[in-house]
């Protein structure tokens, strides 16, 4: 007991809900990969690689709850570096479904949009921090230059990415205290625009958004949005066609599930949903956990939004009152967004469910983003610090506190100076 208080600091309720998830990340993955498995000599091997990131992720939770939070200010040049990341993935990148959104480094394939991510939320929290030094005027036009690039630069490759951080970015200035009329302006002039561009998908014929260069996955989002506007129609010779083969397959591995789960490992559906691990693995927790462990999943991410506003509001400072809030809100709205796919309320959108979800990037990132919640617990709201109170700090605590230069030269002592003398006189004889 003595070396889990030492070695996990912070906010023990964050570290529970960070565990809970890594084990329904281990157990639900473990499951729902059994279609790679079956592609791979070795059966083992898509749970080993799974595995091998969340340990990474744990690592990195360890190493940086250990860390100063103010010393993570020094974050804002992750976005630059991750906007340079953006510019050279659509030529250099990798290609995966159509899209080209991971490089390969050394070796190893990492996602520029995520580490694009957590570039703009911490660079967010520092631009909102310096208000003393910077003008709102100043702040927020640095704020929407910073985020409106990167987002742009998302947006070709990953439409739903560039939305939803967007969108954690205008909540987290809401939360900033920007000015309301400023962002009620920005909030008209961007519905404004993307009513106009949705509006432009069915002017413009397919075959000239296909060869456009930047903008040929246009043609996928139309689909994917006329497929949740005719998703409510039921037609059995349409039942599974291309367009909504993985919705109603996520349907029917919820409607399997129900009040009785048929276990991890007894799930039917990973065997024919496509992305079972990632996009659509809530759909195979509902199913194999039943209502109330998809419920459960829910509440987690919850009860992490909740305790992160605690975390917030026992911040001192700035700077890590608004990057814990950043970094909640940014697992939170992702999880959400998972969710709504899985339960047929949005169009498919391809964000993985943070920490749940099997991914490499995606997955120690997540872990990055409890490392900096746990920093912030334990440095900015001082949560979970109990046990570095030494019996040595204990004592001198409760020792009185010394006397000033000033208390000594005026001193008078309690007793008499008559009742002195007569001492000195009876010690002389």
């Amino acid at each position: 007991m003595d070396l889990a208080s030492k070695l996990f600091k912070g906010d023990r309720v964050i570290w529970i809900i960070f565990m809970f998830l890594c084990l329904v990340s281990a157990v639900e993955v473990f499951s729902a990969t059994s279609t790679l498995a079956y592609k791979n000599v070795n059966h083992w091997g898509p749970i080993a690689r799974h595995a091998s990131f969340l340990l990474a992720g744990f690592v990195s939770v360890l190493v940086l709850h250990n860390v100063p939070c103010r010393l993570f200010a020094a974050g804002i040049i992750i976005l630059p570096i991750s906007i340079i990341m953006l510019l050279v993935t659509p030529f250099i990148g990798i290609s995966a479904n159509d899209a080209h959104r991971w490089l390969s480094i050394l070796g190893f394939q990492v996602q520029p949009s995520e580490f694009a991510k957590l570039g703009c939320i911490i660079f967010i929290a520092f631009m909102l921090s310096r208000r003393g030094k910077f003008t709102e005027n100043q702040i927020y036009w640095w704020i929407l230059g910073g985020v409106s690039l990167t987002c742009v630069l998302i947006l070709p490759e990953n439409f739903s990415t560039a939305f939803m951080l967007f969108g954690v970015c205008f909540l987290m200035m809401f939360v900033g205290q920007i000015s309301l009329l400023r962002l009620a302006k920005l909030a008209g002039i961007l519905t404004l625009l993307l009513g106009l561009f949705i509006a432009s998908w069915f002017v413009i014929p397919n075959k000239v958004w296909a060869k456009l260069p930047v903008l040929d996955r246009v043609v996928t989002w139309k689909n994917r949005l006329v497929t949740k506007s005719n998703g409510d129609t039921f037609d059995a010779k349409e039942l599974f066609n291309d367009d909504n083969y993985q919705v109603t397959h996520a349907k029917i591995a919820i409607a399997r599930g129900g009040l009785s789960p048929q276990l991890p490992g007894h799930g039917q559906q990973r065997d024919f949903l496509p992305q079972a691990y990632s996009d659509f693995i809530y759909a195979i927790i509902i199913e194999e956990l039943g209502i109330f462990g998809g419920i459960g999943v829910l509440l987690l991410y919850i009860w992490l939004l909740v305790r992160v506003g605690m975390i917030a509001r026992k911040c001192d400072k700035l700077f890590p009152k608004f990057l814990v809030l950043g970094c909640g809100l940014l697992l939170v709205v992702q999880a959400l967004a998972n969710m709504a796919v899985a339960v047929n309320l949005i169009p498919v959108t391809g964000q993985p469910m943070p920490l749940v979800s099997r991914g490499g990037t995606s997955t120690v990132i997540s872990c990055v983003y409890f490392g900096i919640i746990l920093s912030v617990s334990r440095f900015g709201a001082n949560m979970g610090n109990e046990e570095d109170e030494s019996p040595e700090d204990e004592s001198a605590a409760s020792a009185p506190p010394a006397l000033t230069e000033e208390e000594i030269t005026n001193w008078v002592p309690d007793t008499p100076l008559e009742a002195v003398k007569e001492s000195e006189d009876q010690e002389k004889n």
